[in-house]
């Protein structure tokens, strides 16, 4: 029984110096922010790791006076970038967000500026819808802190906006990312000390709308639209693939416009719950592919007969037009992959995807002369050319 017991005690410690351990590195048991201090020794009632950008908010609210001092802690997205924080007193999100920004100066020392964002068009530098004073900041390590008094009258909660950028240019800063964690940087600020909350659940709805729309326009304009055109264009050479081919081009195509249309509404539908966030060329080269698309469908309604006189230039639009959707859609697709910044082997997979499609297509068009030539030297008035005479 000794013996029993005095092997125990050294795995019993080893157990407790464990969850010790644990305790010391979960993220549950160590608010970054209780543990930062300042160079000027202000010190704030409350703290808060802000869920994204890596950021933080010391403040303390006086509720005789109804002023709000504020320690907003973040690094910038790039070492010569910005940061910022702000009290949307209308609502949740960027647009009425009364902002303190701060920024290096050539010379190294730090400039505050303020900023009323009225609207997303129009954001010029302004006083605030509240009064402000005793702002500053200063940085160290790359990390910048922005500090400022605020008169917050007849308020226990706020909504607060923070933000950081990558650069400024004669003092005014650049667009910053339109990433998950920049759209998610909003939410509920108790300035007692109470809950505060973020805007989570919005955003990860956002980013699976997001998701829903990248997978619907890649798997039709990227995949199925190609992969229709392919078949047109090699298959009906061969005369055991007539009329088979003219079906699953007309199956690939129908299937991925109606894919695309899915994938389109969805794209109006974020574009309107995202107002300031626009993606100018991905949005009108989507524009343009449901148009040119919808025609192109539509046209086949009024295809002329095979022995009709405007077949031939009927032929001539319906590929310029086909090809024009093939360049655009995978173009767009990229653009999209750029917007969503998904991992790396998402685009990865595309890629080879479409270089498969190439591969596969540069092969058809050999063995597709081969056999057209083929067919010449045995004098051949005219090749084969499947369904329609090759006129479908």
């Amino acid at each position: 029984m000794a013996s029993s017991s005095s092997s125990s005690c050294p795995s019993l410690a080893f157990l407790g110096l464990t969850l010790a351990l644990v305790l010391l590195i979960s993220p549950a048991h160590s608010l970054t922010c209780t543990t930062q201090t300042f160079t000027n020794n202000k010190l704030y009632s409350n703290c808060v790791d802000l869920p994204t950008l890596k950021s933080y908010l010391h403040w303390t609210y006086n509720s005789t006076n109804s002023t709000l001092s504020i320690a907003f802690v973040a690094t910038p997205a790039k070492s010569d970038g910005w940061i910022a924080w702000a009290i949307n007193p209308t609502s949740i999100g960027m647009k009425g967000a009364q902002t303190l920004l701060t920024y290096k100066k050539s010379d190294g020392s730090m400039d505050v500026k303020t900023f009323n964002i009225s609207s997303y068009s129009d954001i010029v530098e302004s006083k605030l819808a509240f009064d402000v004073w005793d702002t500053s900041a200063e940085s160290s390590g790359g990390v910048f802190r922005l500090f400022a008094k605020l008169k917050v009258e007849e308020m226990e909660s706020v909504n607060h906006v923070w933000q950081v950028g990558p650069s400024v240019s004669n003092g005014f800063p650049a667009k910053h990312d339109f990433n998950t964690d920049n759209l998610q940087a909003k939410g509920s600020l108790s300035l007692t000390g109470g809950t505060t909350t973020t805007t989570t659940t919005t955003g990860d709805s956002r980013l699976k709308k997001r998701n829903i729309h990248g997978i619907l326009n890649a798997v039709s304009w990227g995949l199925l639209f190609p992969i229709g055109i392919i078949i047109a264009r090699y298959l009906r050479t061969f005369q055991s693939a007539d009329p088979a081919w003219f079906y699953l081009h007309i199956f690939c195509q129908v299937s991925g416009y109606a894919i695309g249309v899915a994938g389109w509404a969805t794209g109006i539908k974020l574009g309107s719950e995202s107002e300031g966030v626009v993606y100018s060329t991905h949005r009108k080269i989507g524009i343009t592919l449901f148009s040119l698309a919808t025609v192109q469908i539509f046209a086949l309604f009024l295809r002329p007969k095979k022995e009709h006189k405007y077949r031939f230039y009927w032929n001539i639009y319906h590929h310029t037009l086909g090809y024009a959707i093939l360049i655009l859609s995978i173009l767009n697709v990229f653009k999209g992959l750029d917007i969503l910044n998904p991992a790396k082997h998402w685009r990865s997979t595309y890629i080879i995807v479409i270089i498969s499609l190439g591969a596969i297509a540069l092969l058809l068009e050999a063995i597709t002369w081969v056999v057209v030539l083929k067919r010449r030297s045995t004098k051949s008035t005219k090749p084969y050319d499947g369904f329609n005479n090759g006129q479908g």
